[in-house]
């Protein structure tokens, strides 16, 4: 399956960005999705996971209570809700599949998509 993350740009620090990412080739309704993201020079770290069905997520700690993931099997899209954004999560989002119903470990992701940029200005 081929994924798409979009939704990036340009906010100040404290605002808010919904990033969507899509899927082309076939249905990733039936697989977790996660969101990850990625500075320069440093590891692509776990931001967020949801289940199949949506019934379970989880979350990285720096983004507990200001990012929401969810999704909408029906239009075959994972979202992610960002508040209170701050400058050093100024970084490339990626989203990703696994083929399980449900996981959070980078390793259990093969279907990555392109990353979008996400720049917050102080």
């Amino acid at each position: 399956v081929q994924l798409q993350a979009f939704g990036g740009g340009l906010v100040q620090a404290g605002g808010s960005l919904r990033l969507s990412c899509g899927a082309s080739g076939r249905t990733f309704s039936n697989n977790a999705v996660g969101w990850f993201r990625q500075a320069p020079g440093k590891e692509r770290e776990f931001v967020a996971a949801i289940s199949w069905s949506g019934g379970i997520t989880s979350y990285a700690d720096s983004v507990k209570g200001r990012f929401t993931i969810s999704r909408d099997n029906a239009k075959n899209t994972v979202y992610l809700q960002m508040n209170s954004l701050k400058p050093e999560e100024t970084v490339v989002y990626y989203c990703a599949a696994s083929s399980r119903r449900w996981a959070v470990t980078r390793a259990d992701f093969g279907s990555w998509g392109q990353g979008t940029l996400v720049t917050v200005s102080s």
